[in-house]
C-alpha cells in the first residue's frame, strides 16, 4: 500500500485513539534483549538523526573526549527538517544585541516563553536552554555558520534577539555543523532506519538494530539488519511527527491530510513510537503548532514564510472581506494562526488574509524576488490597483492603512498592542507588496519526557531510562502550548550538547 493511502485510512478508528495507543500498535516488541547479540559495529555514542541536536551532539561528543561516534539518518541525505527550517536562532545577550543597544537576559527570554506556554511550558529546560543559547549560538559560529548583521523581532518575543542566517535556512548551521562532523572523524551512516532497541539485561538500553540501505519513498529495506552498540550513550535526536498524518490525527482529528505541513517528508515519528514502546513518558502530544506565515501559494515551508516573518514588524494583515487588520502581527504563533483561521468566506471556505508591505521596506528581504518571480507574491503601484485585484471594500482599506501609518508615526498600535518598535518610520506607503496567509502544521511540542541533563525518563520509575537520551523536536513538554519563533534551533543545538555532555562527563 503507497504511504499516501495507508495514512489517510483508518481515520475514524484513529480519531479515538491516543498517543499510547499508538505506540502499542505497532507492534508488541518492546526492545530486543542483549543475550546473544552479535554486535556488527560498537561506538561509543550513537546518534539516531542528523538535524541540529544530531550534529551538535556528535560535536561536542568528540570534543569532549569520545574516540568514536556514528550518526544514524534513514533518509539519503543528512540534516533532516533542519536543513529546510528558517534559519532562526534566539538568543539573549549577544553581541548583535550590544551592538543595537538591546537590554535583554535568560530571564526575559523565559518569561516571553512561559507567556507563550499557557501555563504549561517546562520552566527548568527553558531557562537551561536560555543560560546556554549565546554558546549554542557561538558554536554554529565557530563552525562557519553566517548570519544577516541584524536582528529581527518576532512574535511573542518582547525585544530584538533572533539571529537569521544569511541563507534564510537552516542548511546555513548544519551544512556547517556536518562539515565539522567530518572533520572531527564522526561516522556518517545514511538510508539506516531504526528497528528497534536493544537492552542490556540490567534495563539499560545498550543499542539499536537498524535496517540498511533503506529507501523512504518506497518504505523498503534493501540491506541487511545490523546490531550497533553504544557503550556510552545512545541520543534521539529523530524530530518531529508533523508527515505522520495518522499519528498526528489521532492527537487532533483536524489535522487531516488535507493540512499541509512546511516539514520535510522524512519528520514521521518513528524515534518517538519507538522510545514509547520503551516505556518514555509521552508530554503534550495534542500541541501541535501551526506556522501563521506560511502561503497557500506554495508548497511547504516556501519563500514566503521567511520573508513574512521578516515583515511581519512592519506590516498590517488584513481580512479580504472588510479591508481591516484583524490581529497583531506579531503576537504568539497560535495566537495569529488561530485568528487567520477564522477567515472564511460565506460558505465556511479559507478566505486567505492578506499581508500588505511597503516594496521598499519588503525588497530588503533576499526572498522578495524570488516571492515575486515564482508568483507567490504580488506588487501594486497603488492602494486602488490593490483593492480592485482582491475585492477589498477601498474606502475601508484605506482607512485602515492611514490608521495604522498614525501608530507608526505615534509609536503606538491602539488597535491590537503590536511592539511598534521594529516599525519605526516605516509607513505602508505606494508601491505595496502583498502575499496571501493560510497556517500550515510545522512543529510538535509533544515528545517524550527528558530532565535537564536530556535523559528520557521512564513513564513507571519517572526515573531516568539508562543509556537513552534525546533532544530537540521529539522530546515534549518544553515549550508548552505554543512555542515562540526561533527558539527551536537553540533547544536543539543546547540540549545536544547536553546530552553529549552528561554521556562523557560520566566517563
Amino acid at each position: 500500500m503507497k504511504r499516501s493511502s495507508y495514512d489517510r485510512g483508518r481515520r475514524s478508528f484513529l480519531k479515538g485513539v491516543g498517543a499510547a495507543g499508538l505506540a502499542a500498535m505497532a507492534g508488541p516488541t518492546l526492545a530486543a534483549s542483549d543475550e546473544g547479540v552479535e554486535w556488527d559495529q560498537t561506538y561509543d555514542v550513537v546518534i539516531v538523526g542528523s538535524g541540529f541536536s544530531g550534529l551538535a551532539a556528535a560535536i561536542e561528543a568528540k570534543r569532549n573526549g569520545a574516540n568514536s561516534v556514528a550518526i544514524i539518518e534513514k533518509m539519503p541525505v543528512f540534516g533532516g527538517n533542519s536543513a529546510i527550517n528558517g534559519g532562526l536562532y534566539a538568543a539573549p545577550q549577544t553581541p548583535l544585541q550590544k551592538e543595537e543597544g538591546v537590554t535583554d537576559s535568560p530571564d526575559t527570554m523565559v518569561s516571553d516563553q512561559l507567556k507563550a506556554g499557557r501555563g504549561i511550558a517546562d520552566e527548568a529546560l527553558l531557562r537551561h536552554v536560555a543560560a546556554h543559547a549565546r554558546e549554542g549560538l557561538e558554536l554554529c559560529l565557530d563552525v562557519g555558520a553566517k548570519f544577516h548583521p541584524y536582528l529581527q523581532q518576532l512574535g511573542g518575543h518582547s525585544v530584538p534577539r533572533t539571529y537569521q542566517t544569511t541563507v534564510s535556512c537552516g542548511a546555513g548551521i548544519t551544512q556547517p555543523l556536518y562539515k565539522e562532523c567530518k572533520k572531527l572523524g564522526v561516522i556518517l551512516v545514511n538510508r539506516a532506519k531504526l528497528k528497534h532497541f536493544i537492552r542490556a539485561s540490567n534495563g539499560q538500553v545498550e543499542g539499536i538494530a537498524i535496517e540498511t540501505r533503506y529507501y523512504y519513498d518506497r518504505d523498503v529495506a534493501e540491506g541487511p539488519q545490523k546490531q550497533i552498540r553504544a557503550t556510552k550513550g545512545l541520543i534521539m535526536a529523530t524530530g518531529g511527527f508533523s508527515q505522520n498524518v495518522r499519528l498526528r490525527m489521532a492527537q487532533d482529528p483536524t489535522l487531516t491530510a488535507d493540512v499541509g505541513s512546511t516539514n520535510a517528508a522524512g519528520a514521521t515519528g518513528e524515534g518517538l513510537l519507538q522510545m514509547l514502546k520503551l516505556g518514555a513518558i509521552p508530554v503534550h502530544m495534542a500541541h501541535i503548532q501551526s506556522g501563521p506565515w506560511a502561503s497557500p501559494d506554495e508548497g511547504g515551508f516556501g519563500y514566503v514564510s521567511n520573508y513574512s516573518i521578516f515583515n511581519f514588524p512592519h506590516s498590517i494583515a488584513i481580512e479580504r472581506k472588510s479591508g481591516k487588520r484583524f490581529m497583531n502581527e506579531i503576537a504568539d504563533r497560535k495566537t495569529r494562526a488561530d485568528a487567520e483561521l477564522a477567515n472564511r468566506d460565506d460558505q465556511g471556505n479559507p478566505d486567505p488574509a492578506l499581508m500588505i508591505t511597503s516594496y521598499k521596506h519588503a525588497a530588503k528581504h533576499p526572498n522578495a524576488k524570488k516571492v515575486l518571480k515564482y508568483g507567490v507574491g504580488w506588487k501594486f503601484d497603488s492602494l486602488e490597483e490593490l483593492a480592485k485585484n482582491y475585492q477589498i471594500p477601498f474606502k475601508a482599506l484605506k482607512a485602515q492603512v492611514d490608521e495604522y501609518n498614525g501608530y507608526v508615526e505615534n509609536g503606538k498600535d491602539e488597535q491590537f498592542g503590536k511592539s511598534m518598535t521594529k516599525a519605526k518610520g516605516k509607513y505602508l506607503e505606494p508601491p505595496f507588496m502583498v502575499v496571501r496567509l493560510w497556517p500550515k502544521v510545522h512543529y510538535c511540542q509533544g515528545g517524550v519526557m527528558i530532565n535537564q541533563d536530556a535523559q528520557v525518563l521512564d513513564s513507571e520509575t519517572g526515573e531516568p531510562i539508562m543509556g537513552l537520551y534525546a533532544a530537540g523536536e521529539v522530546t515534549g513538554g518544553v515549550h508548552g502550548v505554543s512555542r515562540l519563533g526561533s527558539c527551536s534551533i537553540p533547544e536543539c543545538i543546547v540540549m545536544g550538547m547536553t546530552a553529549s555532555r552528561h554521556i562523557m562527563a560520566k566517563g
